[in-house]
């Protein structure tokens, strides 16, 4: 059967931006605010009719997952690309681990479900979701492991609140994650099918 390279890239690019706004937080303490919503809306989609779907039906809600999917597809093994590269495969990794342990994805979707009466009280991207969202990550899916080392300014990864939106946001890599799964993605891919997906991206951020 055929892979559909359209919903594959747009997952793939939904773990980069979920990976580059780890990595914004991690060195400058602050990351991309629409970019950041995009991704936390994402887990709250449990039965989108598309890809696109789980990403507000607009590809350029994307935009800086598929700008940082072609700098990993191009990246050096040193630099800010290699570090992208490895928070997109580690996410990929603890993904495969967690989806192995059945009673730790419906503990997953239980505790995702759980948002909804929060989310009557408070805003998506306010403290408490953030760290609820966090909570989730540290219960759920981190035992899972490995661990993903995130580094930056230790003065900056040692605020709680930082930290609060990492984990939040290791949670929608996880997401995008099982997402790419989902729509037929596999490491094989990124061996030997850089070039379709460098185009691809490259497509899609045409649109944008």
């Amino acid at each position: 059967m055929a892979k559909n390279y359209y919903d594959i890239t747009l997952a793939l690019a939904a773990i980069c931006q979920s990976a580059r706004l780890v990595q914004q937080l991690a060195h400058e303490g602050t990351c991309a605010k629409e970019e950041m919503s995009v991704c936390l809306n994402s887990l709250l989609a449990s039965n989108p009719v598309s890809t696109l779907a789980v990403y507000g039906n607009n590809e350029g809600n994307l935009k800086m997952g598929l700008e940082t999917l072609l700098g990993v597809l191009n990246a050096n093994r040193q630099g800010p690309g290699a570090e992208l590269t490895r928070y997109a495969l580690s996410l990929m990794v603890l993904e495969r681990k967690l989806h192995a342990k059945k009673s730790s994805m419906q503990q997953l979707g239980e505790r995702i479900d759980h948002l909804d009466r929060q989310l009557a009280h408070y805003e998506l991207e306010s403290d408490t979701i953030i760290n609820a969202l966090a909570g989730i990550y540290v219960d759920v899916v981190s035992p899972a492991g490995p661990r993903i080392q995130v580094v930056g300014s230790p003065a900056i990864l040692q605020n709680a609140q930082v930290q609060a939106k990492v984990r939040a946001l290791l949670l929608t890599g996880i997401r995008a994650a099982v997402l790419w799964q989902q729509v037929g993605g596999g490491r094989l891919q990124l061996m030997f099918s850089r070039n379709r997906l460098f185009e691809q991206a490259k497509s899609i951020l045409a649109h944008c």
